[in-house]
């Protein structure tokens, strides 16, 4: 299907967001990155211009798009700069949060997300056109 997307993070990239999370986490919290989606149609077309493209549409389990942030978490996520945060719910013998997670372990600071909020690759705002993936691909030290 030439709508399906998908978020692109390189490997490089998604090694630093962890190794910095080390640095951010207060425990228990689940970190997300703000990341460019991307159409795979525009990825086969970066990867293999010289060959034709075939749409097939979506096999059976696939999903048109990617969701790092379903709207039912909400009311958990904060977000920061570069990333985004989903706290843990609560402290289960007291039905309370921990800790406050709008300011993480090394001191920045984020906002909660509206209640609305859901972070999926069809409606993220940074996105990647075919001449950017290329780019991308350029850039990725080879292994």
């Amino acid at each position: 299907d030439e709508r399906m997307t998908r978020f692109w993070i390189t490997l490089e990239q998604g090694v630093r967001f962890v190794l910095k999370n080390f640095e951010r986490m207060k425990g228990g919290e689940i970190f997300i990155p703000k990341i460019p989606s991307m159409r795979i149609i525009d990825l086969a077309k970066a990867m293999a211009p010289e060959l034709g493209h075939k749409i097939i549409g979506i096999r059976p389990g696939e999903k048109l798009h990617e969701a790092m942030i379903a709207s039912d978490d909400a009311m958990h996520t904060f977000e920061f700069s570069d990333h985004y945060v989903i706290a843990p719910s609560t402290e289960p013998s007291t039905n309370h949060r921990i800790e406050d997670f709008s300011q993480n372990a090394s001191g920045e600071k984020g906002e909660l997300v509206k209640s609305e909020f859901a972070y999926s690759s069809d409606k993220n705002t940074l996105w990647l056109d075919e001449a950017g993936i290329k780019q991308m691909i350029k850039n990725t030290p080879k292994v």
